[in-house]
């Protein structure tokens, strides 16, 4: 079984940053796709960013490009979202959640996510 747990969010100001983290709890860490997602009252969730536990591709959404970056402590078995120049938009609840890799060795956001955090919530103010 494995267990998210997200931490870091916030209120800012529109222009500021703030940093996500998603502490890993279980087994065979770097066999996963790890990514995160928002939700905004009223919206359906949105696959923001995604990256590969065994060091492989990353995914973002076109609309955080340039502004979010995910990355990762394998000693710590964490996945961090570093968002920076928010913008009122990404007011949401922010949730980590993972899944195994597929074959082809590709994480997106498509995937089934099997494994989800219990969320944190950013809001951005202007």
């Amino acid at each position: 079984q494995v267990q998210l747990v997200e931490s870091g969010g916030g209120s800012v100001q529109a222009g500021g940053s703030l940093r996500l983290s998603c502490a890993f709890y279980g087994y065979s860490y770097s066999s996963y796709c790890i990514g995160w997602f928002r939700q905004a009252p009223g919206k359906e969730r949105e696959g923001v960013a995604v990256g590969n536990t065994g060091g492989g591709n990353t995914y973002y959404t076109d609309s955080v490009k340039g502004r979010f970056t995910i990355s990762q402590d394998s000693a710590k078995n964490t996945v961090y979202l570093q968002m920076n120049s928010l913008k009122p938009e990404d007011t949401a609840q922010y949730y980590c959640a993972a899944t195994f890799r597929p074959f082809n060795g590709y994480c997106h956001t498509r995937l089934q996510y099997r494994f989800w955090g219990q969320g944190t919530q950013v809001t951005v103010s202007s």
